[in-house]
Formats: C-alpha cells, sequence, structure tokens
C-alpha cells in the first residue's frame, strides 16, 4: 500500500489528509498522478503544475521516480514565504 498526504490547500480541495492506493507492482510518481486526478477531480489542474512538489519518503522526487508497496508520497503547493 501506498499512502498519499495531501499539504495545505492540496488537503482542503482532497476534503482528505491521506489516501491509501494498493499496487501490486512499483509506479512512478506520474501514474500516482493519474491515479489521484481521477479520484480528486478538484485537484486535477494543481496536480500537474510544475510548480507543485511531490516528495517519496520524505526526499523531492520526480515524475519518473518509482514508488513502491510501503511508501509516503507526499504533494505540496506551490509556497512562498521570506
Amino acid at each position: 500500500m501506498v499512502t498519499v498526504r495531501f499539504f495545505a490547500m492540496l488537503k482542503g480541495l482532497a476534503k482528505t489528509e491521506v489516501k491509501e492506493y494498493n499496487v501490486s507492482s512499483p509506479v512512478t510518481v506520474e501514474e500516482l498522478k493519474s491515479f489521484i486526478k481521477r479520484d480528486f477531480p478538484a485537484l486535477a489542474g494543481l496536480i500537474q503544475s510544475r510548480s507543485l512538489l511531490v516528495s517519496v519518503n520524505q526526499e523531492f522526487a520526480k515524475n519518473d521516480t518509482l514508488v513502491k508497496d510501503g511508501d509516503e508520497v507526499g504533494f505540496l503547493p506551490p509556497f512562498s514565504g521570506g
């Protein structure tokens, strides 16, 4: 099972903080994004955003990063500050 965590405004749009996906074999972050767009249409535009940050096991990830059973994936919206 892959645990997906939504942070900040993504959590509000998804109306949940956590979603779990059963994966029988590793999937890429890009494939996982397609599952999320299907399950949470309100997130579709933000999920495709280049400024969206994705982490796998608390390490920044790219679209081709593999995600496997037991991993935790975080989706963080763009943020700014000083």
